[in-house]
């Protein structure tokens, strides 16, 4: 089910890079009646791929297989994606309601209609997958508790996000530019996310206790045991609840909240059922060591880091793909390919990039948080026996495969082996949360760099020379294809006076002018270079005027066309013309007064 969580965030993210898809074509009833063809084909091909599994358990001999099932649903919850992303990037289906004035001003109203698309293509494969699973439940499962609780096990991924663009349409609705301003910088952006984050890490689990419908454990022997057990640890609690995931069946425990006021201790009617005291004071050790190594705190972090990696890295990103698509051959319509296949590789980039990080980097701290949250036990007693028992009765329980893989558990084979060969040889205890220790440094340090490297790329001391390179290597690429384009020539010309190849800059410039001989920023920046070249040797002061002159010829009312005027006529010892010029470029402008200003004074300064 821990998978279903990574599929709604896939799917977020899908919705959230739709935007880079704009500028399709498909019309809106052609999108509509393409997309419901499809997810009818979609919802064929999940009732299929559950009568195949159904009509090989019921021949002879027939044994139902956890990880057959597991495996077609994982498969199809991957196709469902593939399904949603051709209706959102292909058919455009979010456009369709582009128009309402509610989604203009709320967009998070607009996403939640979206993903609720992608939530129907989940409830088709549960639907469809019902009749099978239902035979790995102890007691009966209804299809619509079967699904209401597949859903409401995952739907709360969703809270930081939900809480965090809710707030952010609603304070975009408050009329305080400099609100708005300073939440639309990076470091707005991620203080805003941090903060969200940590209040719903405090605040959340208030919410989802009522999602998932628990409700107080009622006074008796399990609730002493577990109170007694919480003592004995220390452990502070808001309270223990029943936790009816898929009717009671499920043998499973949990702990959420990071400040005990709003902590929920929850277990399940099955595991109940099932556990001796001892196997019960198990299982809540192991939860209480999730509380005291913090690892809940920590997984807050690793999400919280990964976000700001996102936002500090965007640009970059984007520009480094540009670069890799502009480099590539294309032989037909290369300004529609190019911005096309852009837009597919910063989906599928950013998409990767989530399901690379929370698939193995994020399920390969929570393997190693569960053992250390097993190794708890040994604390309280003297061997891990009570909760090597636990394990067998789940695996009998829910009839798994001892030794099947799971991305965010170590199997039960490999938990119990771990714990035997710990309880040998304790040293491997130490060794372990030892080795954790280890691993969360190198991702704090890991995350930070990461981070640092792409603020130093976005503000720091960094951008200008990633910028030019960038520009660069995008300027020539073009003009490899288009080597009469006055304005790459241009281009090119302000990349190699950005990094002070000026006998370069002169050359492009002086092409460009060539080329259009009235082009304006051309005339305007060779005329530039020429009176204000640190190399001496190649300054012209009687061309830069001329160059100049044609220039403002052109562009009588352009500040900036004037300065360079007003420089050549200085260079030229036409001082008092040079003051009239560089007043008349203060008059026009309508920014950067102080540097016109100061042009002005410097001029009269010579008069």
């Amino acid at each position: 089910m821990f998978s279903t969580v990574i599929y709604f965030l896939v799917a977020l993210i899908i919705y959230a890079t739709s935007d880079l898809f704009d500028g399709g074509d498909t019309g809106m009833t052609a999108g509509w009646l393409e997309s419901l063809v499809l997810s009818i084909g979609f919802f064929l091909i999940c009732r299929l791929s559950f009568q195949r599994i159904q009509s090989a358990l019921d021949k002879p001999g027939g044994i139902l297989s956890d990880r057959a099932v597991s495996t077609a649903i994982s498969r199809l919850s991957i196709l469902a994606l593939m399904v949603f992303a051709v209706n959102i990037y292909v058919y455009r289906l979010n456009t369709l309601f582009s128009h309402v004035r509610v989604f203009q001003m709320i967009p998070t109203l607009e996403a939640l209609l979206f993903l609720g698309l992608f939530v129907s293509y989940l409830v088709m494969i549960w639907y469809a997958a019902y009749p099978v699973e239902k035979e790995w439940f102890s007691r009966p499962v209804t299809r619509r508790q079967y699904i209401v609780s597949q859903l409401s096990f995952s739907l709360p991924a969703l809270l930081p996000w939900l809480c965090l663009s809710l707030s952010v349409d609603l304070i975009g609705l408050i009329p305080c530019p400099p609100l708005k301003q300073a939440l639309s910088h990076p470091a707005g952006e991620i203080a805003t996310i941090v903060m969200f984050m940590a209040g719903i890490a405090v605040f959340g689990p208030v919410f989802i206790k009522r999602v998932w419908q628990c409700r107080p454990l009622e006074k008796g022997y399990a609730r002493s045991r577990i109170e007694a057990v919480c003592d004995l640890a220390g452990l502070r609690y808001a309270d223990i609840l029943i936790w009816d995931l898929f009717a009671g069946t499920m043998m499973t425990a949990g702990v959420m909240g990071l400040v005990g006021k709003f902590r929920y201790i929850l277990v399940t009617p099955a595991l109940l059922r099932s556990l001796d005291e001892e196997e019960l004071a198990a299982v809540i050790l192991h939860e209480i060591g999730h509380v005291r190594h913090r690892h809940m705190l920590w997984y807050l972090m690793f999400f919280a880091g990964f976000v700001a990696c996102n936002i500090l890295w965007y640009e970059p990103l984007m520009f480094l793909i540009l670069l890799a698509v502009s480099l590539l051959p294309v032989s037909f319509s290369p300004d529609i390919m190019v911005s096309r296949l852009h837009s597919v590789l910063m989906g599928a980039t950013f998409i990767s990039l989530f399901i690379v990080y929370f698939r193995f980097v994020f399920g390969f701290f929570m393997r190693n948080f569960e053992r250390q949250a097993d190794l708890y036990l040994y604390r309280f007693f003297p061997n891990a026996f009570p909760l090597i028992r636990t394990f067998y009765k789940i695996a009998a329980v829910s009839r798994q495969d001892m030794e099947r893989p799971n991305w965010h558990h170590f199997s039960i084979g490999q938990r119990i082996r771990f714990l035997e060969k710990c309880q040998e040889n304790r040293a491997l205890i130490t060794q372990h949360h030892r080795r954790i220790r280890r691993m969360i440094a190198v991702a704090v340090i890991g995350l930070a760099s990461v981070c640092i490297m792409g603020y130093q790329l976005m503000y720091g001391p960094l951008k200008p020379g990633f910028d030019n390179f960038i520009a660069g290597r995008l300027v020539f690429e073009q003009l490899n294809m288009d080597p009469e384009n006055v304005d790459l020539q241009v281009a090119a010309g302000d990349y190699h006076y950005a990094v002070k190849d000026f006998t370069k800059a002169i050359t492009f410039y002086e092409t460009a002018v060539y080329l259009a001989p009235d082009h304006v920023h051309a005339l305007n920046n060779l005329a530039w270079l020429l009176a204000t070249c640190p190399q001496t040797d190649l300054q012209d002061p009687e061309r830069s005027l001329d160059l100049a002159g044609r220039a403002v010829a052109l562009a009588p009312q352009s500040p900036f066309v004037l300065d360079t005027y007003a420089e050549a006529l200085f260079l030229n010892h036409r001082t008092a013309d040079a003051v009239a010029a560089a007043q008349k470029a203060l008059e026009l402008a309508q920014d950067r007064k102080s540097y016109y200003q100061g042009q002005v004074r410097r001029f009269q300064a010579y008069l």
